[in-house]
């Protein structure tokens, strides 16, 4: 799973969430700060409304919560979700002894990003990739 500091970093990078069904989050709140929360039909639901997106508990009766604004939310992007996100600029993603390298390429130039888990690397791509955008 992503790391909460990377997933911050595309947050404040600028990557908007639009929720689904298996996206998993955390509650910008330090005493749910272990807590790792999966959208479900069942249990936990996106609902817009003209005010914005909040995410609805549904008969979760371990949590005080009803709902959270969509803003209170951290995305933990899954592997998957994050190559998506590298679009036509994904090259590659190699296993070496102890790291995971996701190469990319933008016009002429080839980037490649290491980290030991491959969510963070593929993470550590987006964030560059969303600064070249930027």
């Amino acid at each position: 799973m992503i790391s909460t500091d990377l997933a911050v970093a595309l947050r404040d990078a600028g990557l908007i969430w639009h929720p689904s069904s298996g996206d998993r989050f955390q509650l910008d709140e330090p005493e749910f700060e272990a807590d790792v929360f999966t959208v479900s039909e069942m249990t936990i639901e996106p609902r817009s409304y003209p005010t914005g997106v909040i995410l609805a508990f549904n008969g979760t009766t371990e949590w005080a919560l009803d709902s959270v604004a969509l803003e209170d939310a951290l995305w933990l992007p899954r592997e998957d979700q994050l190559r998506e996100l590298l679009r036509g600029a994904f090259r590659s993603l190699r296993r070496l002894d102890d790291t995971h390298v996701v190469e990319i390429s933008v016009g002429d130039e080839v980037s490649t990003f290491e980290h030991p888990q491959p969510e963070d690397a593929y993470a550590l791509a987006v964030l560059a990739l969303l600064a070249r955008l930027a």
